[in-house]
């Protein structure tokens, strides 16, 4: 298994700094868009999510009915740490009720081969989106989703294969038939998008990390509640899914009012970063991420760093280009200040709560490191920078002064 997921990582990697720029580059379709409001990635995610729990009580429900309560014989199969179920009198009282359970029987495994995909794409695609429209509506209608799906299903299988039991040959068929769906899905909702792209202000870029925080909460809320068939986790969790369900919704709704604005070149370099970022990453993210638990991890950590390593050139040739020599040290500072202070923010933010999952302490650092770098970034461009640019106007008066003499 190793070598097969080591395999994806480097061709998943190799294949995204290759391609993946071009779409970058790709101009937008003024005739784009039909106005469908819902058709959004973020609609569809919450509909998958429903999907994803409704298939856990189903499941529920077939277990204790079928099975009596048992999941042997199942879990015997999977590692430690699945299958807690919820056994309160509300699901007992609604197994006991329910017509027919024994149909219920594709609900193990089955259901989640197939809606694992969209959901891990649909939450890449809405975070590509709440950052650039544009970008997101070039991405979903190129041929890098379907580069992605199946990279992230070929990854998805090697682990089926890895954990095989009596359901593997279905899973694996299932996952194949969601590869095929889910680009098409994501091709129809960019479809109906406006292809425009608005460069986002500075309260919209902290709104953005809090907003990537939040659903980062939710996903590894339903990762530990429902792909791992731990509903009884569920009681636990609620209060900080819930709180990251209304920071979400009130950092989306707050965006939603806030009008564009005009970035230095500091927030700048940071949002064409994250631009560049999320595109190389697209196709490569699964893989490097599972290649750190079932790969190399030296691997899957060098892949990434290339990935970041690219993203950075690429932003910083886009943003720089064409500046002063005072301005780019200016902007030298600005970035180490920055850096230093993301990084004092998110490595405290970790080390404040133990987590049960390290992804939650690494997405609590990442956002809190990004909020951090954005500020700095911001509000020294706000100062700095106007300050620069006006002695970058003064000594170009200046030189045209003495060329006149």
């Amino acid at each position: 298994m190793a070598i097969g997921v080591d395999g994806a990582v480097l061709t998943s990697t190799a294949v995204s700094l290759a391609i993946a720029p071009r779409w970058k580059r790709r101009a937008p379709d003024p005739s784009s868009g039909s106005g469908r409001r819902w058709a959004r990635p973020e609609a569809f995610l919450c509909l998958v999510v429903g999907l994803v729990y409704l298939n856990q009580v189903l499941f529920t429900v077939y277990v204790l009915r079928v099975h009596s309560g048992d999941v042997s014989f199942v879990a015997k199969y999977l590692p430690e740490g699945w299958f807690a179920l919820e056994g309160g009198p509300a699901m007992h009282g609604l197994a006991e009720r329910f017509p027919a359970p024994e149909l219920l029987a594709p609900s193990v495994l089955r259901v989640q081969a197939f809606l694992e995909l969209p959901l891990v794409l649909l939450a890449y695609v809405t975070v590509l989106r709440w950052l650039d429209r544009g970008l997101y509506w070039r991405l979903a209608r190129s041929w890098l989703v379907w580069a992605a799906s199946l990279s992230y299903t070929f990854v998805f299988c090697m682990v089926e294969w890895d954990l095989h039991n009596p359901y593997t040959v279905d899973d694996i068929v299932i996952r194949a038939c969601s590869a095929v769906a889910t680009p098409l899905l994501l091709r129809w909702l960019a479809a109906q998008e406006d292809s425009g792209t608005d460069e986002p202000s500075f309260p919209q870029m902290l709104l953005f990390a809090a907003s990537v925080w939040a659903l980062g909460q939710v996903v590894l809320t339903v990762y530990d509640t429902a792909l791992l068939y731990n509903l009884g986790h569920l009681g636990g969790r609620l209060p900080g899914a819930a709180v990251a369900v209304c920071v979400l919704a009130g950092a989306r709704w707050a965006s939603s009012r806030l009008g564009p604005g005009e970035a230095g070149v500091a927030l700048a370099s940071v949002i064409s970063g994250l631009r560049w970022g999320l595109l190389l990453f697209f196709v490569p993210a699964l893989a490097i991420r599972y290649g750190v638990n079932f790969g190399i991890p030296l691997l899957a950590a060098t892949a990434g760093l290339l990935v970041c390593v690219t993203a950075a050139v690429c932003a910083l040739r886009n943003v720089l280009s064409g500046l002063g020599k005072a301005r780019i040290a200016l902007w030298a500072v600005q970035a180490a200040v920055a850096l230093l202070a993301g990084a004092a923010t998110g490595c405290t933010a970790v080390r404040l709560v133990t987590d049960t999952y390290y992804e939650a302490g690494l997405l609590r650092g990442a956002a809190s490191c990004l909020a951090a770098v954005i500020a700095v970034c911001a509000l020294s461009d706000r100062y700095f920078g106007r300050r620069c640019d006006t002695f970058e106007s003064a000594r170009a008066e200046g030189d045209m002064g003495v060329r006149s003499l």
